[in-house]
């Protein structure tokens, strides 16, 4: 570091100290737990008793300097030291004798870190990154690692040979850290200035259809205001804004429309038209419009109601309420109701923008935005009685609309649909089985809406399909809850059911048959067959449809947004027949991908908060790792990923052994010990620019990134592939 460097990290812990010291200027154990952010105390103790090098108790601001300048600033063999006494429980208390960032010489040669502390150690491991695992499995993460260390059988581990272990994890070494003391790194201040992302040529390549759809959209309006306005010269400059406004208003009130036909959007992917428009934004393009909507309403209605302003000050004029909420003045095309619709309009507006803000729908309150939204039936019939040229632009959009309600709603009474199966996973995930009619076909990755009217009568929710295309008679869904309809479904199938006797079961079935009784039988905690009625109305495609069209594939699920790919992949699994010769044991993969599908490549990355959540789709991925066991000619072609992000990284110390010890483990058993899978679970949160960096490398053809998730991660990860020029689809619904 330089000397302005230095001055600049002194001055920061100076003021990070200060910040949570007591009137004493000393730190003592509880202030240092709560800065640290530590879940488990053991580690907090140890850091403190070696922080704390006269035994005082407390942390003064010179222990505390000179214990983080060898952390952040000390050489490997430093970091080790201190890394070392953490685990070495019954060694030393604190660390003394250390001067501008070098260890003391007289660190205890002769300490050693026997099993029954290295079990401790990796026990608090665990808790710190929020894993649970047997004692059993403790056991064995135990013995892999102290076995591996302990190179010369003496039943301990000395510094050397921890340090000879760690050597084995080079990236580790390198960056060997307390990643919970980040309050303690002083903010990078010399960032290099970049150029915004939306004026980079990446940019601009990716989203050239989004962007070119956007400048005709904006000429357009443009251009509608401006011949609209010059008609109406002659009634002065308010009538020419708000007659400009309003011939925006019939223009968008109809594309709006157009962005709601779900089958037509559907079936328009499947032709050359997405080449050329950005359909698989239509959601983004449905809440531009929404907002432009809203900004031409107001603009429409201040430019009226300023012009009535005027109009009064003829005293032979009505009067200012007369001309807002009458029809005295007779304004408008049917008995003068322009007023008072445009009125009643302006708040059904306002009432649908604020209901359909994310903070509603994503707070909890989905059915709040869901009814309010029903109000756009309104909106319309008010729109054809307010402007007497509004309906030239709907009667075409608004056709071919209630053409798609009649058909969805026919589709979705044809036939009796049942959920025929429930299990509640963890995180209260609703997995719903549901029997598959004959006639209803999708693509992996498509959506539906589903009603039960059990749960509530008339409401609608949109899930993605989980299962394959492939799975002829049943069909999944994966429902996370997290609104008030989810939450209902779950505690529906989670709390007793009234269960029919065994012995009259057949009986009291042929005597409700007409009826359709909802029979529930409770296998297990978690486990239901039933026969619950529902309705599901589509299905509806999304980007993901583009898949197999791809060459190499990277399929990205943050939580429940593994959905899509859950179906996605079983499809994958499908399409590559496994044959088994009758004669011999001999079986092989018949590889269909040069006849029906682009791919030769495929990276599945899942990203889930916590272990149990996991355990959603493990079966599906075991499966998956079994078929591809025996690795193609050309390679491994589908390729697995897990991450969690309560696990502390590698290079962090409260962590580094348990990862070692899983690493070793897990290459012992050739599975993993969070999952069970083969593959191995990464700690923390995948680094973008080195997934990417190694996707580029292979070299498997263009690379298309479908992402299904949190809209903040959507955005990282969507600037990265800008910057590698991978195409990337985000699913929206």
């Amino acid at each position: 570091m330089s000397v302005d460097e230095d001055a600049r990290w002194l001055d920061w812990v100076t003021k990070q100290f200060e910040s949570i010291a007591g009137d004493d200027k000393e730190i003592d154990l509880e202030e240092f737990k709560t800065a640290l952010k530590v879940k488990e105390s053991f580690f907090a103790e140890r850091f403190f008793a070696l922080f704390d090098s006269d035994g005082s108790g407390s942390i003064s601001l010179d222990e505390l300097l000179k214990a983080l300048n060898l952390l952040i600033h000390g050489s490997e063999t430093d970091k080790l030291h201190f890394l070392f006494q953490v685990y070495d429980v019954d060694g030393m208390r604190s660390l003394t004798g250390w001067s501008d960032g070098k260890s003391s010489t007289h660190l205890d040669p002769l300490g050693s870190i026997d099993p029954d502390e290295l079990r401790t150690v990796l026990k608090s491991c665990l808790r710190e990154s929020a894993i649970s695992l047997p004692e059993e499995k403790l056991d064995d993460l135990t013995l892999a690692l102290f076995e591996s260390a302990d190179r010369d059988n003496s039943g301990s581990i000395t510094f050397e040979e921890l340090k000879a272990e760690l050597e084995k994890f080079p990236e580790v070494m390198e960056n060997l850290t307390i990643s919970a003391a980040n309050w303690l790194k002083p903010p990078n201040i010399d960032r290099k200035r970049q150029t915004p992302r939306y004026l980079t040529p990446a940019y601009w390549h990716n989203n050239s259809r989004k962007l070119l759809f956007l400048c005709c959209y904006v000429c357009l309006n443009i251009l509608l205001f401006t011949l609209a306005a010059l008609k109406h010269t002659a009634y002065g400059i308010w009538i020419m804004i708000a007659k400009g406004c309003g011939q925006c208003l019939n223009f968008n009130c109809a594309l709006v429309v157009v962005l709601m036909l779900r089958r037509c959007l559907t079936w328009l992917r499947a032709t050359w038209v997405v080449r050329i428009l950005p359909l698989d934004q239509y959601v983004i393009l449905h809440h531009l419009v929404g907002y432009a909507i809203f900004g031409f309403t107001v603009v429409h209605t201040a430019a009226h109601v300023t012009n009535f302003v005027v109009l009064t000050k003829n005293p032979m004029s009505f009067q200012f309420w007369e001309y807002l909420l009458t029809t005295r003045p007779g304004i408008g095309w049917i008995s003068g109701t322009a007023s008072i619709t445009g009125v009643i309009l302006q708040l059904l507006i306002i009432l649908m923008l604020v209901c359909s803000s994310t903070f509603v729908r994503r707070s909890g309150h989905f059915e709040i935005f869901y009814w309010t939204h029903l109000s756009y039936i309104w909106v319309w019939l008010l729109l054809i009685l307010h402007c007497p040229n509004f309906w030239k632009w709907f009667v075409v959009p608004g056709v071919i609309f209630l053409l798609e309600k009649i058909v969805g709603l026919a589709v979705s009474r044809i036939g009796g649909l049942y959920i025929v199966e429930v299990n509640l996973l963890p995180s209260k995930v609703t997995h719903l089985v549901i029997k598959r009619p004959q006639f209803f076909h999708f693509k992996p990755g498509d959506y539906v809406y589903i009603n039960i009217p059990v749960i509530a009568k008339y409401e609608w929710h949109p899930f993605t399909i989980s299962s394959a295309p492939e799975q002829q008679d049943t069909l999944w869904l994966h429902i996370r809850s997290l609104g008030q309809w989810t939450n209902r479904l779950y505690e529906h199938f989670r709390r007793p059911q009234v269960m029919i006797p065994e012995a009259k079961r057949l009986t009291k079935s042929l005597q409700n048959k007409p009826k359709q009784s909802q029979i529930s039988l409770k296998i297990n905690e978690n486990q239901r067959f039933c026969n619950v009625k529902c309705y599901v109305d589509g299905p509806y495609g999304t980007p993901t449809r583009r898949i197999f069209t791809s060459e190499h594939a990277v399929l990205i699920g943050a939580g429940i947004g593994i959905t899509p790919f859950a179906s996605i992949l079983q499809s994958i699994m499908y399409r590559m027949r496994k044959q088994n010769c009758p004669n011999c044991n001999y079986s092989w993969c018949e590889n269909l991908k040069d006849h029906e599908m682009n791919l030769r490549k495929v990276d599945f990355i899942w990203i889930n908060r916590d272990q149990k959540s996991f355990e959603w789709f493990v079966s599906l991925l075991t499966k998956l790792e079994m078929d591809q066991a025996d690795e193609e000619p050309e390679g491994r072609f589908l390729e697995m990923h897990m991450y969690m992000t309560s696990a502390l990284s590698k290079n962090d110390m409260k962590a580094i052994g348990l990862q070692m010890a899983l690493d070793l483990l897990a290459k012992k058993e050739k599975r993993d010990s969070i999952t069970g899978l083969r593959t191995r679970t990464q700690p923390g949160r995948p680094d973008w620019s080195k997934v990417f960096q190694k996707v580029a490398e292979e070299k498997k053809g263009k690379v298309h990134v479908f992402f299904c998730g949190s809209p903040a991660l959507a955005k990282v990860i969507k600037a990265q592939c800008e910057q590698f020029g991978f195409k990337f689809y985000k699913e929206n619904f």
